[in-house]
């Protein structure tokens, strides 16, 4: 199930797929935790907040669709929060 999971919500997989619809997606990152194998997180880029909840909006039954196909591949699933780059001086 793991390299599954990885296809599906990898840079490569099925989200990105979905995301690249928008010319507001940037990229996709999927990091695991290093001391255990089942604790990811996927990072999306967005140009902003905006944009992604705009984009979720239009795409809602897509979302959903793709959603309720990946769910076994997850034990648990939860947004921990949207963040945005703190700029370098």
């Amino acid at each position: 199930m793991e390299k599954r999971f990885g296809q599906v919500y990898g840079p490569k997989g099925d989200w990105v797929r979905l995301f690249r619809q928008d010319e507001s997606y940037i990229r996709t990152e999927l990091v695991r935790e290093s001391k255990g194998k089942r604790t990811y997180l996927t990072l999306d880029y967005w140009t902003s907040e905006e944009a992604y909840d705009a984009f979720r909006a239009r795409h809602l039954d897509a979302y959903r669709v793709l959603d309720q196909k990946c769910e076994g591949l997850t034990e648990s699933e939860r947004e921990i929060g949207r963040f945005v780059r703190v700029p370098s001086d």
